[in-house]
C-alpha cells in the first residue's frame, strides 16, 4: 500500500504542512493495525491512498506545483513498529503527465472538499490516480491522530467486504 497527498491539492499557505501531517498520520494508523504493508514511492503496491487536508472552506490560497510530495526517505515509529525507507531518483507518476504536466510552484486559490479526503485507488496499475477511487471517505478532522478516523473507517469496510466475500453465495 502506498501513502501519497493528491497531486491535485496545494499546500495551504495558513498551514503549510497539513497534507504532509496528514499522510504520516495516515501512514502511522495503518502501520499500527498490523495489517498492511506500507511501501516507499515507486514501489508496486496493490492500493494508493491519496489523503488531502481541508480547512473547513471551499476555497483556500495554497502553494501548487513543484516537489510537493516529495521526500527521500522516512523514518517512522509507532508503539510496536518502526518503518524505516529510502529512495533514490524520482518515483514513477500515479498519473499521466501529459494531462497535467508539472509546473513551478505558484500562488493559488484552490476550489475544492472543505473536509478531510481518504480516496483508495488500485495499484499495479500504469497512472492509478487516473481512474476512479475504488472507496473514498471525506469527514471534518478525519485525518487527524490520534483517532485517524478515515483510516478506522477504512479497516471497517475492508473488514466488512471480506465477511461478505467469507459468505456462502445463495443460489
Amino acid at each position: 500500500m502506498l501513502i501519497i497527498i493528491d497531486p491535485e491539492a496545494g499546500e495551504p499557505l495558513d498551514q503549510p504542512n497539513a497534507n504532509l501531517t496528514a499522510r504520516e498520520n495516515v501512514e502511522k494508523a495503518l502501520m499500527e493495525s498490523g495489517r498492511f504493508d506500507i511501501v516507499m514511492d515507486g514501489q508496486e503496491s496493490d492500493l494508493v491512498i491519496a489523503v488531502r487536508t481541508g480547512n473547513g472552506k471551499m476555497m483556500r490560497p495554497t502553494m501548487k506545483g513543484g516537489p510537493i510530495d516529495q521526500r527521500p526517505g522516512v523514518g517512522q515509529t509507532t508503539d510496536s513498529s518502526v518503518r524505516i525507507g529510502g529512495q533514490t531518483g524520482h518515483a514513477p507518476p500515479l498519473n499521466d503527465p501529459r494531462v497535467n504536466p508539472p509546473d513551478r510552484p505558484q500562488m493559488s486559490n484552490e476550489v475544492g472538499p472543505s473536509e478531510d479526503m481518504f480516496e483508495v485507488f488500485h495499484g499495479g496499475v500504469q497512472y492509478p490516480l487516473d481512474s476512479s477511487p475504488v472507496w473514498r471517505y471525506i469527514a471534518k478532522n478525519c485525518l487527524r491522530a490520534p483517532e485517524v478516523s478515515a483510516v478506522e473507517e477504512f479497516r471497517k469496510a475492508v473488514a466488512a467486504a471480506e465477511q461478505a466475500q467469507a459468505q456462502p453465495k445463495k443460489p
